[in-house]
């Protein structure tokens, strides 16, 4: 079934790589101590400050997985010792709180039902009863639960205190269009196999002025204090994703070339289309609050693990539940994709379905997709 595509990747990250992405990666290597590479530096610098709405220079790029941005958030902005509230509502905010406390932070977990967002006025009662707190740790777009907080109303909680914001973006940068500055974050993590449109391995670390005030710089790797001075010069401390760096100018290049207005709004079309479309056959989507980079869903009826099995045989690849959720719900990525590439998933999903023994009628779930953009677009 997979002779002329190959495997089609809905999961969310690694996404599918454009191919103008792809002919940059492909390309002879450059070395990084030369003016070529500077200027690319330089210019994908310059292309991550329009992206996000900023004149800081105050931003490194890392040659890690996102989770090495989120490392570097607690080892260069907190000190052993400091007390942070972690927002617990899945896999990567246990992740938050791991991290902290294997840095010797005070960590209060915040614990939410996976699939729930957080309620902002948990987190401010949580400052007043620790008017001590450093921080608030938290994911824009969990992805394991498909769930959205809220960080702009975080913010406007955090920015009245010495509390710093710490927001995990790694699967909404580049979906959102985020504004750190006037959302009140005072540190932003992405990751470049998400909305990057990019392989794994190049991190991106955002920070505020505010931020840079607490900033110690107590890694040696993922010291932001000696990157900055490095990067904005067109320099990194240690060796560079080179490629990726590469890479990186040419997917902002595509994203703000579109707007990210637009980005954002073809995003939110495509979920509305999916949330509708898998619940159309008596499927639920998962979280309560749902992000627009992934659908959670869960099917009923079915067993989550062999629907993956059968949208497989037919080389379209989702990804499974995490954790708890191991077992239990599928999540379809948006990232990476156009609105006519969803029809493909799908397909995949109701032919799975239907193998499965699903009784449903024939195109209902493609349909209710297609009626949905025709509506919206």
């Amino acid at each position: 079934m997979r002779v002329f595509r190959g495997e089609r990747i809905f999961t969310p990250g690694p996404v599918e790589i454009p191919e103008r992405i792809r002919e940059v990666l492909g390309r002879q290597i450059i070395h990084h101590r030369t003016p070529e590479f500077r200027e690319a530096f330089l210019e994908a610098r310059t292309l991550f400050k329009r992206l996000i709405g900023s004149d800081s220079e105050n931003f490194v790029f890392f040659a890690s997985s996102g989770t090495g941005a989120m490392e570097a958030s607690v080892l260069n902005f907190f000190r052993e010792g400091d007390k942070v509230i972690a927002v617990v509502g899945g896999k990567f905010g246990e992740r938050w709180s791991q991290i902290g406390k294997r840095w010797g932070l005070e960590v209060i977990d915040l614990q939410l039902e996976w699939g729930k967002s957080v309620d902002p006025e948990r987190v401010e009662d949580l400052l007043r009863r620790h008017p001590d707190c450093r921080g608030v740790l938290v994911q824009m777009s969990e992805s394991s639960t498909g769930a959205y907080h809220d960080v702009k109303a975080l913010g406007e909680i955090t920015e009245k205190r010495d509390t710093l914001l710490v927001v995990d973006a790694i699967t909404a940068l580049g979906v959102y269009n985020i504004k750190p500055e006037e959302w009140g974050i005072d540190i932003l993590v992405g990751g470049s196999q998400k909305a990057f449109l990019l392989p794994p391995g190049l991190s991106m670390l955002w920070f505020s002025e505010k931020a840079k005030e607490s900033i110690s710089g107590r890694s040696y790797y993922f010291n932001v204090p000696e990157e900055l001075k490095k990067q904005v010069d067109g320099q990194t401390a240690w060796t560079p994703a080179i490629s990726l760096i590469l890479g990186l100018r040419e997917s902002l290049t595509i994203l703000l070339g579109a707007g990210m207005e637009k980005v954002e709004a073809t995003y939110r079309v495509m979920a509305e289309g999916v949330r509708r479309a898998v619940e159309s056959i008596g499927f639920r989507v998962f979280p309560e609050n749902p992000v627009i980079s992934l659908t959670a869903v869960e099917p009923k009826g079915v067993d989550p693990e062999a629907l993956r099995r059968e949208m497989l045989r037919v080389g379209v690849r989702v990804a499974g539940g995490q954790g708890k959720l191991k077992g239990r719900i599928i999540r379809i990525s948006h990232m990476g994709h156009d609105p006519v590439d969803m029809v493909v998933a799908l397909s995949a999903l109701e032919m799975g379905a239907v193998r499965l023994g699903l009784k449903i009628r024939p195109g209902e779930c493609v349909g209710t997709y297609t009626g949905t953009l025709q509506s919206m677009l």
